[in-house]
């Protein structure tokens, strides 16, 4: 699927739909995603500012979906666990940008090249107001590795 078809149908998937979530822009070759949540009465918390919840779905598919778009069919990519750290009230139009480096995947390849052990990877994002400003910063654990007919195996 090309990206901006996908972030067509993504805009308009109920959870990030009714949430108020958008995907701004999902480059070409998937290494990079630009996502905002903007305030309304629907996503504020009980004092006023921005659901958690909201902030957390905002970023929950990126760094899967951009992993698995830039390894082969012979990965295996599944959120392991998250976290998040709420820094300040969140108001206003939020943003969170992701983006995958060539040393993140040169790192994942190399820890996933032999016998198929599983590899931990995180990944930080930041949830930043209009000023800039860190309101929340959200870490994805990924559980990677490679399918077992696609392993290098030792002695044959």
């Amino acid at each position: 699927m090309k990206a901006n078809t996908l972030r067509h149908g993504m805009n308009l998937w109920p959870p990030f739909l009714f949430a108020g979530i958008r995907i701004r822009r999902i480059s070409d070759d998937f290494r990079a995603v630009d996502v905002e949540l903007r305030e309304r009465f629907y996503n504020r918390n009980y004092v006023g500012c921005h659901f958690g919840g909201s902030l957390f779905a905002m970023t929950d598919p990126f760094w899967m979906l951009m992993v698995m778009r830039n390894l082969d069919r012979s990965y295996t990519v599944w959120d392991r666990s998250a976290t998040i750290d709420f820094l300040k009230p969140g108001r206003g139009t939020v943003s969170a940008r992701f983006r995958l480096s060539d040393e993140a995947l040169d790192e994942i390849r190399g820890h996933t090249a032999d016998e198929g052990d599983t590899y931990l990877r995180s990944f930080p994002v930041d949830i930043v107001n209009s000023d800039g400003d860190p309101i929340a910063r959200v870490t994805k654990t990924l559980n990677i590795r490679r399918k077992p007919d696609t392993r290098n195996r030792i002695g044959g």
